[in-house]
């Protein structure tokens, strides 16, 4: 967990100020519940903006923390009620700073139907030009699984369900956010909004699915997974295709997560300890002898 600098840099808030003159006068307000960047929120009588830094050198091999992405998004996403609006994106002494509009809400905590609707629309928005492509069908998302315990220098068993699965890639390629957490859904007077856009694609719409339905990001953001009346009735407000395609993929949603959960532990983030065992009690459900060895990874 990464909490802001007091303050952003001089030259930075004289920034702000050009494109809101106000802010020069106004309070700044460290934000914390990010796990990459830093942020703040700039607030006067009646107005207020969020100033989001971003950190140099934060490669990360699941969510890619891409500023010039997360700006076209917003402006991409500008009059569909699912985002902030963007103010502006800039760079300021080698450093990447995106300038929009506050949210008024409070991050999400129930409601799973709520964000099913959410993601749903998303889907239905084309994507902009120049947006990445992620791994889609068991193979690519099996691969990638492999590449980020390289990175890790870790091994996880692999149960059947992920080393036999065959699903094949998608069709149909929709928008994705890639990280819908409950720390990015913000319940603002008019309904859901999504923050954090550095890191889309085009792909799979089981992938938004399986992000959100993971247990390591439900209890890094929620403190506590999914029960299975949520991820029931949660799963239920999607066609019965992507149902049947997410049930399909989840073993091997489930075993790249864990991956991405040991990474972040061979990193010194301790707290994605208790993730990581979240998220293999969903992978080795059926499989208990699996979940022993796993755990001792």
């Amino acid at each position: 967990m990464i909490l802001s600098h007091p303050l952003p840099p001089t030259r930075i808030r004289a920034q702000v100020s050009r494109f809101l003159p106000w802010a020069a006068e106004a309070s700044w307000q460290a934000l914390f519940g990010g796990r990459t960047n830093a942020a703040w929120l700039v607030e006067d009588t009646g107005q207020a903006a969020v100033l989001k830094l971003y950190r140099q050198g934060t490669e990360n091999p699941l969510f890619p923390n891409d500023p010039a992405a997360e700006a076209r998004m917003l402006s991409h996403l500008e009059g569909h009620a699912l985002a902030p609006h963007l103010i502006a994106h800039f760079e300021c002494d080698g450093v990447a700073c995106n300038l929009y509009h506050a949210l008024r809400g409070k991050p999400w905590r129930s409601g799973v139907t709520e964000v099913a609707d959410l993601i749903k629309t998303l889907h239905q928005i084309p994507p902009p030009s120049g947006v990445r492509r992620i791994p889609n069908g068991a193979g690519e998302i099996r691969q990638h699984a492999e590449q980020i315990l390289a990175l890790a220098d870790k091994t996880l068993p692999q149960p059947d369900s992920v080393a036999m699965a065959t699903t094949a890639p998608a069709t149909t390629e929709v928008l994705l956010h890639c990280d819908v957490v409950p720390g990015n859904l913000i319940r603002c007077e008019n309904g859901l909004r999504l923050i954090d856009w550095q890191c889309p694609a085009v792909g799979d719409a089981t992938e938004d699915i399986a992000v959100f339905m993971s247990p390591a990001m439900q209890l890094l953001y929620r403190g506590e997974v999914l029960s299975a009346t949520e991820e029931s009735h949660f799963l239920a407000a999607f066609p019965q295709e992507q149902r049947d395609r997410y049930a399909a993929l989840a073993p091997i949603y489930h075993y790249r997560m864990a991956a991405y959960c040991l990474w972040q532990v061979s990193r010194g983030h301790a707290d994605y300890q208790e993730a990581f065992e979240a998220e293999c009690a969903a992978l080795y459900r059926d499989d208990r002898s699996r979940l022993r060895i796993a755990k001792e990874a």
